[in-house]
C-alpha cells in the first residue's frame, strides 16, 4: 500500500522528484479548454455562463443570484447542531485572524517631513466554493472571515448548483455565518471568468480566492493580472515527523486523512524508528479497510505516499525543510523543541493530539496553505491577503532643498535627466 524508503541521500530525493511531477499533472491539457471558456464569458457574459452551467452542471438555476430571503429559508431547514458547530468554528477563526489586522501609520521628522502607510481592505472579493461531493463549508469560513476582518466592502460567493439547480444548503449556511454579502449559483472556469471580468448580473471583483478542480485552478492562473488570486494550489499533502514515542494508530489515521482528498494527494511519514514504520504500515492496512474512500486512499498512498526511515531526527527535520509541506505534524516526545527548527511549512501541528483535521475545521489558523514546496516562500491565507497598502510622503521646501543634490546625483547617474530636472526647477534662481 505504501513504500518504505531508507534515507541515504539519494532515494528520498528521487521520491521528491516524483511528487513534483505529480503536482503538474494534467495542467497543460486543460489550458486551451479553459482559455476558450474565459474568452467566451468575456465576450458573451451571462449567456455564456448559463450555457456552461447547463452543459456541466445539468441544469441552470431559476435565478442566478440567491436572495437574502431564500438564504434565510435554506438556513431554517439546516440541522441546528451543524449550525452551532459552524458558529463555534467561525468564532475560533475570527479570534485567530483578528490578531493579524494591521493599522495605518504615520511618522513625522524634526524637519517637517511626514511619511506613512495607509492600509485598507480590497473593495470587492470573489470567493469560489466547489459544490457536489467536494463541497467544503469550512473553506467558506476560512476565506470569508479574514476578508471581512480586512475591511473588504463586499464579498461575492459563487458555487455550482446541484443537478436539480439548487444550492448546497451547508455551504449557504456557512456563507451566511461568515458574512458573505451575495451568492451566485455558478461554478467552474466560467464562474471564475465572470468574477474576473464582470457580467450584467455578476459584479467584477478585485481578487478571487477559494479551492476548485483543475479547471478552476487553471482559470485563476490564466486570469492572474486581470484580478489578484490567492495561490495556485496543488494536490493536498501531509508530512509527519515521529519518534519512537508516537502512536502508530494515530499516525496511520492522519496519513489517510490527507490521502482521501485526492488520488494525487501525498502522505509522508519521517521517523528514525524502523519498528514504528512497520507498525504504521500494519495500521494503514487495518484502518483503511473500513473507510468510505478506501480506493482513493490506497491509490494515493501507493503512488505518492512514503514512510522514510531517517538516521536520526535531525535528518528528518532537514528533509522536512527541503520538502516544505502544506501540513506538517510533529508527533514526538517534546514537540515544542522543533518549532524553531521547522522553517518551511504551511501549518505545523504539534503533539499527538493536534491532528491535521483540527486545523482543517476548527482551531482557528487558516487551512488555505501553500502546496508543492511553495511554503519555502509563500504563506497561508490571512487578513494580509485581502488588504492593499499605499505609502504617502510630505516634504517641506527646506527639507527637499536639503536633499536635492543627492536626488539629482542619483537621477543623473541613472541617465534620467527629466527626473533630475524635476528637482532642479524648484530651486532655480529666477
Amino acid at each position: 500500500m505504501i513504500t518504505t524508503v531508507k534515507a541515504n541521500g539519494k532515494d528520498e530525493y528521487s521520491f521528491i522528484e516524483t511528487l513534483k511531477e505529480r503536482s503538474q499533472s494534467g495542467a497543460k491539457d486543460v489550458s486551451s479548454i479553459v482559455l476558450d471558456i474565459i474568452n467566451n464569458v468575456k465576450q458573451n457574459g451571462d449567456k455564456a455562463v448559463y450555457d456552461y452551467t447547463v452543459k456541466f452542471d445539468g441544469k441552470a438555476p431559476d435565478k442566478v443570484e440567491i436572495s437574502k430571503e431564500e438564504i434565510d429559508n435554506i438556513i431554517a431547514k439546516c440541522d441546528s447542531d451543524y449550525l452551532e458547530t459552524i458558529r463555534k468554528a467561525a468564532a475560533n477563526i475570527e479570534d485567530f485572524h483578528k490578531r493579524q489586522v494591521q493599522q495605518s501609520w504615520l511618522t513625522t521628522k524634526e524637519n517637517g517631513v511626514i511619511m506613512g502607510q495607509r492600509v485598507r481592505g480590497l473593495e470587492r472579493v470573489g470567493l469560489y466554493v466547489p459544490g457536489g461531493t467536494a463541497a467544503y463549508p469550512s473553506s467558506v469560513l476560512m476565506n470569508a472571515i479574514p476578508a471581512k476582518l480586512a475591511g473588504c466592502k463586499e464579498i461575492i460567493m459563487t458555487t455550482p448548483p446541484s443537478k436539480d439547480g439548487k444550492p448546497n444548503p451547508d455551504i449557504i449556511a456557512a456563507a451566511k455565518i461568515a458574512g458573505v454579502d451575495r451568492v451566485f449559483l455558478m461554478g467552474g472556469a466560467q464562474a471564475v471568468a465572470a468574477l474576473a471580468y464582470g457580467t450584467k448580473q455578476v459584479p467584477k471583483v478585485d481578487k478571487i480566492v477559494g479551492p476548485g478542480n483543475i479547471f478552476v485552478a487553471t482559470a485563476k492562473k490564466l486570469l492572474y493580472g486581470v484580478v489578484d488570486i490567492d495561490m495556485i494550489a496543488g494536490p493536498s499533502e501531509i508530512l509527519i515527523i515521529a519518534d519512537k514515542t508516537a502512536d502508530a494508530k494515530y499516525l496511520a489515521a492522519d496519513l489517510m486523512s490527507q490521502a482521501e482528498h485526492d488520488r494525487l494527494a501525498s502522505s509522508i511519514l519521517l521517523t528514525d524508528c524502523e519498528e514504528l514504520a512497520e507498525s504504521v504500515k500494519s495500521e494503514l492496512k487495518r484502518q483503511c479497510a473500513y473507510l468510505d474512500r478506501k480506493d482513493i486512499i490506497e491509490e494515493s498512498l501507493k503512488n505518492y505516499g512514503a514512510i522514510i526511515v531517517c538516521s536520526d531526527m535531525s535528518q528528518a527535520v532537514d528533509f522536512a525543510n527541503e520538502l516544505a509541506p502544506e501540513h506538517l505534524e510533529v508527533c514526538c516526545e517534546n514537540p515544542m523543541e522543533y518549532v524553531g527548527k521547522l522553517d518551511n511549512a504551511g501549518s505545523v501541528f504539534l503533539g499527538n493530539f493536534s491532528p491535521e483535521p483540527l486545523g482543517d475545521y476548527f482551531a482557528g489558523p487558516n487551512h488555505v496553505l501553500p502546496t508543492s514546496g511553495t511554503a519555502r516562500f509563500f504563506s497561508p491565507l490571512s487578513v494580509d491577503s485581502f488588504v492593499k497598502k499605499s505609502s504617502f510622503i510630505y516634504y517641506t521646501e527646506d527639507a527637499l532643498r536639503a536633499d536635492s543634490e543627492d536626488i539629482i546625483r542619483f537621477a543623473e547617474t541613472e541617465g534620467l535627466t527629466a527626473h533630475a530636472n524635476s528637482i532642479k526647477v524648484r530651486f532655480e534662481e529666477s
